[in-house]
């Protein structure tokens, strides 16, 4: 049986809990009330613009795979984002861009600008890290890359958790600051490698994705998992 190498949505499972704790209390917020949802997003930003002030520039502070690299070369097998306005098809699109890859073609750098173009320009809405944690380190990457090994995925379907949708319907308007739609996505990704090696896996992931009025959605975080 040939050894099976690490797939690339898998990899960021347990990344950075720290950082994700801010996805968890949003989540939370979410399904406790939406309305408190815009409250969470608006003090995450001001914090964010605090630190900064009185932090190291990004370059010297971020690790390896919170930077958002634009290499020359493009973004190598890395979809460009869909104009897509509605926030469930956003998701899908952006779960499958997340489950596929392929390191025959495309460099760790370039995964990374691909995937970066899909977040959202606002920093205040913005967890990169979350989204960046899902790449491999260096190393792994290119052991990866020397069993030529990629992957593509499948949607089966998206939808809202059961608990935003009760929140949004009781209270509306508490979408409008911030435009904040919590998706989940099911699927199966495809893995396969050198000498006909492959398998594949049942996948789930929830999605933030912002999707403001009259404008292309983006991808704002990985969430955490809310599969009611």
């Amino acid at each position: 049986m040939q050894k099976r190498f690490p797939s690339l949505s898998g990899y960021g499972v347990t990344w950075s809990v720290n950082k994700r704790v801010g996805l968890v209390a949003l989540v939370i917020t979410v399904l406790l009330a939406a309305a408190a949802t815009t409250a969470y997003f608006t003090g995450r930003g001001e914090q964010r613009q605090e630190q900064t002030q009185g932090s190291p520039s990004p370059a010297s502070s971020a690790s390896p795979s919170e930077a958002a690299p634009t290499p020359s070369a493009g973004s190598g097998s890395v979809p460009a984002p869909p104009q897509i306005a509605e926030p469930v098809a956003y998701a899908k699109a952006a779960a499958a861009m997340l489950w596929s890859y392929d390191t025959r073609d495309t460099s760790r750098d370039q995964q990374l600008a691909g995937m970066r173009a899909w977040m959202s320009k606002e920093p205040k809405y913005a967890d990169w890290a979350s989204v960046s944690g899902q790449v491999p380190d260096p190393l792994l990457w290119s052991r990866m890359a020397d069993q030529d090994q990629h992957a593509t995925a499948k949607i089966t379907e998206g939808h809202y958790p059961g608990a935003f949708k009760q929140a949004l319907a009781e209270d509306p308007s508490a979408i409008t600051q911030a435009y904040i739609y919590v998706v989940t996505v099911n699927g199966t990704q495809h893995i396969a490698w050198k000498k006909g090696g492959g398998g594949a896996e049942d996948r789930a992931v929830t999605l933030a994705v912002q999707c403001r009025p009259s404008h292309d959605c983006t991808l704002a975080a990985i969430a955490p998992s809310v599969t009611q």
